[in-house]
Parts: structure tokens; sequence; C-alpha cells
């Protein structure tokens, strides 16, 4: 299968949804020069969320592979239904409402008709919101490379170190909260009291979503190793995609307060990024390049420092997502060159073929 066609879809959602932020700018404007910012936002929006979410393609696809078929089918697409206009529309929606105290009934209608005191809303549950959500990319990242059954470094020195710190029960635990803490003292008291509340939240829904998924996956395992990850599996990729469009989310009303407009742009790049999921399992590229995984988790640890960071200054989304395609694209350099050396190592010793 080409990789063009991997992205007809996505092609086709984007032809749509441009249309759409078109007509949106049309009807609040009454103008075609008025509508043109609503189309460029609405690709702004678009390309902000690819950018941001391409590791988050790398490791839903590392988990798919891991996945039954049945689940795998279920993930691509009930999954993304929920990953458009579940984090898209309804979280943004059910912060409001629960910041506010209002039902998201009222919470739709203050997106409509007062949409800065909307974005004012979403702006002081920030706190919350990167305090949650760093602590829950900060565990996946620490998880994956304290792993005594981690065969394959990267970066060798550090990550050999990190395996062997396996074998002390709770180490990732213990960096998360050191690093909490570190940040907590540096924050007004106030803040935190919320910062440390939201991200024992975070390390909580970790070790829930954690425990849920070997709960329910426990049967397929014991029937198959090799046919593994049903519903708790699916649950887990749920709740990191959640974590990863949190920043796009809050990134989004850097660009616009209006609500519809916002959904269009990241449900675009929603689309993008479960091409690319579908790609990497098809193709089996993550087998093929052999540090790209690697470079998928270190971004997120540094996505997660970074919302971490965003508790005390403003870091912008174009440098979080320029940071996480770096180190992606390194980790594929080095793929390739590994590839080149064990070419060239398999054309200079070429095995004797066996004799009947």
């Amino acid at each position: 299968m080409s990789t063009i066609t991997y992205f007809r879809w996505p092609f086709f959602v984007t032809f749509i949804g441009l249309a759409l932020a078109y007509y949106l700018g049309w009807i609040a404007t009454g103008t075609i020069t008025g509508a043109m910012p609503y189309l460029l936002i609405g690709a702004v929006l678009s390309i902000l969320e690819i950018s941001l979410s391409f590791d988050n393609a790398v490791i839903n696809a590392n988990t798919l592979q891991r996945m039954s078929p049945l689940w795998q089918r279920r993930f691509l697409t009930w999954g993304i239904i929920i990953a458009v206009f579940g984090m898209r529309i309804i979280f943004p929606l059910a912060i409001v409402a629960i910041a506010a105290k209002i039902s998201p009934f009222a919470a739709i209608e203050l997106a409509v008709a007062r949409p800065e005191e909307y974005q004012r809303i979403i702006g002081d549950a920030h706190l919350s919101i990167t305090a949650f959500g760093g602590t829950f990319l900060m565990m996946v990242a620490l998880t994956y490379f304290i792993n005594g059954d981690k065969e394959v470094d990267w970066i060798r020195t550090l990550e050999a170190r990190l395996r062997k710190g396996a074998s002390i029960r709770g180490l990732e635990i213990a960096l998360v909260l050191l690093v909490v803490v570190l940040f907590a003292v540096n924050l007004p008291p106030v803040e935190a009291a919320t910062f440390l509340i939201a991200s024992v939240f975070g390390l909580l829904t970790f070790m829930a979503v954690d425990l849920t998924g070997r709960l329910l996956d426990a049967p397929a395992e014991a029937k198959a190793t090799a046919v593994r990850g049903g519903l708790g599996a699916f649950l887990y990729l749920e709740v990191l995609d959640a974590s990863f469009s949190f920043d796009g989310v809050i990134g989004a009303f850097a660009l616009t307060t209006n609500l519809f407009l916002i959904a269009i742009g990241l449900g675009i790049g929603a689309m993008y990024v479960r091409a690319m999921t579908i790609m990497l399992v098809q193709r089996g590229t993550l087998a093929e390049f052999r540090y790209l995984e690697h470079g998928a988790f270190y971004s997120i640890l540094v996505l997660s420092v970074i919302m971490f960071a965003q508790s005390m200054v403003h870091v912008p989304e174009v440098v979080t997502g320029m940071i996480g395609a770096g180190l992606i694209g390194l980790a594929l350099r080095s793929s390739l060159r590994y590839n080149r050396q064990q070419l060239a190592k398999n054309q200079s010793n070429p095995q004797e073929p066996t004799t009947p």
C-alpha cells in the first residue's frame, strides 16, 4: 500500500474541515476577507496538532502491535471518535463546567456567547491541567525506560542505568514525585497546593489505568501470549491521548477562542495522527527503525517537563513541537545508521551455506 493511500481520509477530512472553518468565518463576518482568517487558523491548528502528536502516533503503534486485531479495529474506529469529539470538544467544556460550577449546556452557551470568559476559565484551570498531564506523561516515559525486560538502548549510558534501576521497586514513582516537589516549592503556597493535588491525581490515574489494564487483559495473556491487549490497553491509549492533547487544546486558545474552530483544527490533526499510527503498524516501521520508539519516549519525557515548566513560564507550542520532532528525527537517523552498519557487517561476513 502506498503512503498516499493511508492519508486519503485525512485529506478528505482536511477539505471538509477547512471548508467548515471558512463557513464559520463567513457566518461571523459575512465577508470573504473576514472568513479567510478563520480558514488560516483552522490550518495552523491542524499543523500544530500534527507536530505535537507525532510521538503520540509512535506510542499508539507500539501499543497497538500488542493488541488483538479486534481491539486494534476498535481503537482505530471508536478510539478516534473519542479522541476527536471527547478530547477536542467535550474536554474543554468539562473543564469550564467544573471550574465555573455550571452545567455542560451552560458551558456551551458560554463558549458561543462569551468566548472571552470561556477562555479565562480555561486559563484559570491551566495549572491543574499541566500538573496532571505532566505527571501522567512522565510516568509513561519512565515506566518505559525503567524496565528490566528492555533490551535495546539508544543512549546507552543513561538507559542502561535506568534499566538497572528496575530492581528498585517504585523508583519511577519516586522520581516523578521528586520532580513534582521541585516545581511545587517554587510556586506560591496556594498554587503549590493546587499543583500537588493535580499531580497526585495524575499519578493515581496512571496507576489505576495500569492496574485496570493488567486485570482486564490478564485472561487474554493467559490464553495466548501472542495475542495480548484488549479493553485495558484501549483505556490506556485513550488516557494517553488525553494527556497528549492537553497542550494542544490549551495552546489552541492562544490562536482563537472559538470552540468550534478549535474542534475543527485539532480534529483534522487527530485524523493524521490516526493515519500515521495505521501506517506504522501495518508497515512494521517500529521494528525496521530500531530507535524510533526511544525517540518518541524521550519526546514524552521532555513534554512532561515542559508541561511542569508551564506552571511558571509560558513555553510556545512551536518550541514543544520542534523539540519532539527533533528527538524523533535524531532517533530515525540513528536507526538508519544502525541499519547501514548491520548491512555492511553482513556483507563483509556472509554466512557460509549449510550443507544438507
